[in-house]
């Protein structure tokens, strides 16, 4: 497995406070972002996630099962190190603070023939992640091109072309026979979303239901492969003691998301820049508008996480928790 020798050049955290103003640049990102997903960390709104496939004015919201929206005062453009911001309250509110996380995929979309269904794909083999849009059949066992030359560990899934259909997350730590919604606190459960078949290095097959695969229907997909000293898609299983488990990386994290998978419970965000010292407890809900929360949870240290409480969202004894870090 290759090494990812600077992984800021893939991802980061850029954190900033608003100022109400038209084509405010916020810069700083040591490459050209493809995927920017911004939170208001002060006032309740909801998360709003940009890509370059879609256009950079279109966003779409993890904590609703709405449609793509246009928000021409929202993320306007993206830059060489960064984006250029209009004057929403969503991503720009004079005096709110706000946090954003970036991917860097592969530059402009092209068409892959992979699979059954052709797909339009960004992405970058370098770091494992892309950006892939189709047009769903309708038809069971079809399969997408991903383009990461690298089996897929997370693959999270959006309709955007009609409201009321959840986002629908691939783990691999939860086999290919379940699922689980990013907007919701609902536990892993078994659907035919991914056809009951593992991803391959070329392409992630899909069910024919609504959430992935409607007839007419289009979607975009964020997949994730693991790369050395830069990311991984696992799970652990909580202790319920305050001195929590130790999760092994074989990285310092820079960000983490986690959902325990048995029963109800949020989803969750800790980085490294909202906290640059431990212990690690600001953290935002990718399924709720709600605003930023301060709750202990992990010490970042060098080669992974060590949990540091015993509440049901982080560490309850026997629970299952997946993670992306």
């Amino acid at each position: 497995m290759a090494i990812v020798d600077k992984p800021t050049d893939y991802f980061n955290t850029k954190l900033y406070t608003g100022n109400s103003t038209d084509d405010t640049a916020i810069t700083g990102l040591d490459f050209a972002p493809s995927l920017c997903w911004i939170k208001n960390r002060t006032d309740t709104n909801s998360h709003a996630l940009f890509d370059t496939v879609r256009g950079a004015t279109k966003y779409i919201e993890s904590d609703t099962t709405d449609a793509e929206a246009t928000g021409a005062t929202f993320l306007k453009s993206f830059t060489s190190d960064g984006f250029v911001l209009g004057t929403g309250g969503r991503v720009n509110n004079s005096g709110n603070n706000y946090a954003s996380w970036n991917w860097k995929a592969g530059g402009t979309a092209s068409s892959n023939t992979d699979g059954s269904i052709t797909s339009s794909v960004s992405a970058n083999t370098t770091s494992g992640f892309s950006i892939v849009s189709y047009t769903g059949n309708g038809t069971a066992g079809s399969t997408i091109g991903h383009g990461l030359n690298a089996v897929p560990k997370m693959i999270i899934i959006k309709k955007i072309s009609a409201s009321g259909t959840n986002w629908e997350v691939y783990h691999a730590s939860l086999g290919n026979n379940k699922a689980i919604s990013l907007d919701s606190t609902g536990a892993a459960g078994t659907n035919s979303n991914w056809n009951n078949t593992t991803p391959t290095s070329s392409v992630f097959s899909i069910g024919s239901g609504g959430g992935v695969n409607a007839s007419s229907a289009t979607y975009i997909a964020y997949c994730f492969a693991e790369k050395q000293s830069y990311s991984k898609f696992s799970s652990y299983v909580g202790n319920g003691n305050a001195s929590g488990t130790y999760v092994h990386l074989g990285f310092k994290p820079a960000f983490v998301m986690n959902k325990k998978t048995d029963g109800t419970m949020n989803w969750h965000i800790w980085d490294n820049k909202r906290n640059s010292y431990n212990i690690v407890d600001k953290l935002v809900y990718p399924n709720l508008s709600n605003a930023e929360d301060t709750l202990t949870s992990f010490d970042f240290v060098s080669n992974g996480f060590k949990i540091r409480d015993n509440r049901t969202f982080v560490n309850a004894s026997g629970s299952p928790y997946i993670y992306m870090a």
